[in-house]
């Protein structure tokens, strides 16, 4: 399963390395300062610019990383928006994953060497050229390990995998439906399945990725018709698992679905995002979507709600060391050659907008990664690498 998604990963790179100059970034750099992608304020795209800010230096017990990639998620659009809760104050600088090499360490700061290859949680302001995080976010990575997988490697795999092995206990025989299933968490859904034997993996997602995706799903439904009756007639009791990043009607959708014992798993609520800028409408019709749960009804049908935010649980829950041994389970699967990111298209920092606006327009396959090393790319050769990327 994980092989088409390894073929587009590759694929993607070559494409946009063989566009890239070999002195991406001018020669004249201030030590003390450093290149980053900042947020002025909520909104739209023009809220984003990148500038320089002062170079970080790591406190106690901290971890200082010259980044070479960085993540972009879902979530990144909604955090631009303010379409979560309890949004930080802006300006800040957005991102919550980087990969790169250690460049110094902080007092009383131990397991890490200037030069090792790491990736990172970062609490925000991963999206820039130096982050620094403490060392308990920090894992170092296989030799064979891209900083471009690595930045596609740690929110998305550790969400699956907790979802499906910590939450839902998937086991042998299992079903699973995952929706958007030719995202980044998608693919790492499908990827982690079949390391179990015998689990029929469900995917919703739009039309123009199922070819691509196809071989890593068992079934496959187009994410703008009623998947409900098309699903039971492949499995008329429904399934075990749903992972809905969705929300809004997709939830009492979903919950159909489930059969006893089965386990529904909310971990985001992209449906609330429509246009460029947070409204209030597409919130309102969402929430109002969402089937009202009685417990009562679950206790007699023998269901379960649960939701997961793998950031509430590093950064409010203290779940870091529960975290830091799904990486290891997860890098050790990924040494066997059983699950391997993919990686949909690399961007400079200078092409946030535009690596923006294709998530928005859920136009990936994979993950999105911000390359801090890489130019921008001429707009005639950056089309030629979205069509052969669509």
């Amino acid at each position: 399963m994980a092989k088409e998604g390894t073929e587009i990963a590759e694929e993607t790179e070559q494409m946009i390395d063989q566009k890239e100059p070999d002195n991406p970034v001018s020669a004249a750099v201030d030590p003390k300062e450093m290149r980053a992608v900042v947020l002025t304020g909520f909104g739209g795209l023009n809220k984003l610019k990148v500038t320089k800010k002062p170079m970080p230096e790591p406190q106690r017990g901290e971890v200082k990383i010259r980044v070479k990639a960085c993540g972009l998620n879902f979530l990144d659009l909604m955090v631009r928006q303010g379409n979560i809760d309890n949004p930080p104050k802006t300006p800040l600088v957005p991102g919550f994953e980087c990969s790169g090499i250690v460049e110094s360490v902080g007092e009383n700061t131990k397991g890490f060497e200037i030069g090792d290859r790491v990736m990172a949680f970062v609490n925000y302001n991963a999206w820039a050229e130096v982050v620094c995080t403490p060392l308990d976010f920090v894992y170092k990575i296989p030799d064979d390990m891209t900083f471009s997988e690595a930045a596609a490697f740690s929110m998305n795999f550790v969400t699956a995998y907790m979802m499906l092995f910590e939450v839902a206990n998937l086991r042998e025989g299992m079903s699973v439906l995952v929706h958007s299933a030719g995202g980044a968490v998608g693919l790492a859904v499908a990827q982690l399945c079949s390391t179990v034997p015998n689990v029929t993996v469900f995917g919703t997602a739009s039309p123009f990725k199922h070819e691509a995706i196809k071989h890593s799903v068992t079934h496959v439904f187009d994410r703008n018709i009623d998947y409900v009756p098309e699903v039971k007639k492949i499995s008329p009791d429904g399934v075990d698992i749903v992972l809905d990043c969705l929300c809004g009607e997709n939830t009492g959708k979903s919950l159909t679905l489930l059969k006893p014992m089965g386990t529904y798993i909310l971990y985001g609520s992209s449906n609330m995002v429509t246009g460029e800028t947070k409204s209030f409408f597409s919130f309102a019709k969402s929430w109002w979507q969402v089937e009202k749960v009685n417990p009562i009804k679950l206790y007699e049908e023998n269901k379960v709600i649960a939701g997961f935010s793998l950031l509430n649980l590093l950064f409010k829950q203290g779940g870091c060391n529960q975290v830091k041994t799904a990486v290891q389970k997860l890098l050790s699967l990924y040494d066997q050659k059983k699950i391997k990111p993919v990686v949909d298209s690399l961007w400079a920092l200078e092409e946030v907008k535009e690596a923006m606006q294709r998530i928005h327009d859920r136009g990936n396959i994979g993950k999105l990664i911000l390359d801090v090393e890489k130019s921008p790319t001429p707009l005639s050769t950056k089309e030629d690498i979205l069509k052969n990327i669509d």
